[in-house]
């Protein structure tokens, strides 16, 4: 059964999309169709961290607007098999939650994951991202700020999706170690989340990012692994948290 899933954190700043494109690529290296929708309208990036700068044409408002179908709006990926983009527009336009809901069944149709990745905040962009989703990904550094926003989008969160929401600390450096396992046990049960995944602080990160390339094809180290050990979780794999040292 397909699923829909919101990458979304309650700032900027928290590698939010990094953490959708690489989740994303390791979800299509394990053999599943997966669509991502980037959410964040005038502001897309996830082009960038999925090396698909500026392939699409068409955006979401095309498709649930009807000027074209999501067959055509959707573009796949050159090199990993499996993946496929939704962009943004680059300029704001009212779009209805139950048009973006009608969206998201029709792809479950196609794919066997979509994640949406949300605009920081939790406005009404943010609200048009999760109308739809069957669960939920809070992506967070270990900044008190970061947690104290994440902590704020789950209370949001649990209006539209009841269970199935999950925690990514994001960004982690090894010296700040003894201090992190505490960050973590606090915002897990500050927040009521299970831990999904941790994700170690990466300069093939941004560096994959501004060659055009995702990190799957760029790295099989530190964040690279991180991601994947993520996307095996979401399918029902058990795979140990990463140890970062």
């Amino acid at each position: 059964m397909a699923t829909a899933i919101v990458v979304t954190s309650g700032k900027g700043g928290t590698g939010k999309t990094s953490v959708t494109g690489g989740i994303s690529s390791c979800l299509a290296a394990l053999g599943y169709k997966v669509l991502c929708i980037d959410m964040d309208i005038c502001l897309r990036n996830l082009d960038l961290s999925l090396g698909m700068s500026d392939r699409a044409l068409m955006d979401f408002t095309d498709v649930v607007e009807s000027r074209c179908s999501l067959a055509r709006a959707v573009v796949g990926h050159p090199v990993i098999q499996g993946l496929y983009l939704l962009t943004a527009p680059l300029t704001p336009r009212p779009i209805q939650e139950s048009a973006m809901q009608t969206l998201i069944r029709e792809a479950k149709h196609t794919y066997d994951y979509i994640l949406m990745d949300s605009p920081a905040g939790l406005g009404s962009g943010f609200r048009l991202a999760a109308c739809g989703a069957d669960r939920a990904i809070v992506v967070s550094t270990s900044d008190p700020s970061a947690l104290r926003d994440a902590q704020r989008t789950v209370g949001e969160l649990r209006r539209t999706i009841p269970g199935g929401i999950h925690l990514v600390m994001n960004r982690i450096q090894p010296k700040l170690l003894k201090k992190l396992h505490t960050t973590i046990d606090d915002a897990m049960d500050t927040a009521g989340l299970p831990l999904l995944g941790v994700v170690p602080e990466d300069q093939a990160v941004p560096l994959a990012a501004a060659q055009g390339q995702p990190l799957l094809l760029y790295s099989r180290k530190s964040a690279a692994i991180a991601y994947l050990n993520i996307a095996k979780r979401i399918t029902g794999q058990m795979v140990p948290i990463m140890r970062i040292r």
